[in-house]
């Protein structure tokens, strides 16, 4: 267990914050910041070799870092009711390029987190339920929907950008 253990530092979630936002948003939210306090505590100490290295068939933890922040940019379009842009498109393809700078990577999470949490702010409880079509097959979902898959899709990277932290570090 790392040092701030969860018994003397609770995840998000339990800390009671936030009561002033809807259940939903609220825990997309705790779940943003859970994982930029996880990416922080486990990745934040790595080199700018470190953040790049693909062990094995691996994605590189800057790849993690870097699709975290735009993915959040892209589902959250989605939600809005809007499609990717060209730029939004462009990033998509730049993700798994090596050489990140570390302090480049690092600043385009913290904006894209923050931003991020100000969109999902923005969300009525009302516009839960409104359809949504995600990509170019148009699939079908929610608003609703598509704020759940932005914390599940976080958390699912944060562990792959830890594990992979892990595995750096030997």
């Amino acid at each position: 267990m790392p040092a701030n253990s969860s018994a003397k530092n609770p995840e998000p979630w339990l800390r009671g914050t936030l009561t002033e936002v809807a259940p939903v948003q609220r825990a997309v939210l705790h779940a943003l910041q859970l994982a930029e306090e996880d990416l922080e505590r486990w990745c934040g100490a790595l080199s700018r070799e470190e953040l790049n290295a693909r062990p094995g068939p691996l994605p590189s933890v800057a790849f993690h870092l870097r699709h975290i922040a735009r993915s959040l940019d892209r589902l959250l379009s989605y939600a809005e009711g809007k499609q990717l842009n060209e730029e939004q498109l462009a990033q998509l393809k730049q993700e798994m390029e090596p050489a990140a700078e570390r302090d480049a990577v690092f600043m385009e999470l913290k904006a894209g987190l923050a931003e991020a949490a100000k969109r999902v702010r923005a969300f009525s409880p009302a516009e839960l339920e409104r359809v949504r079509a995600v990509g170019r097959r148009q699939l079908p979902t929610t608003v609703g929907g598509l704020l759940v898959h932005v914390a599940d899709h976080t958390q699912r990277h944060v562990g792959q950008a830890i594990t992979t932290a892990k595995i750096v570090k030997g």
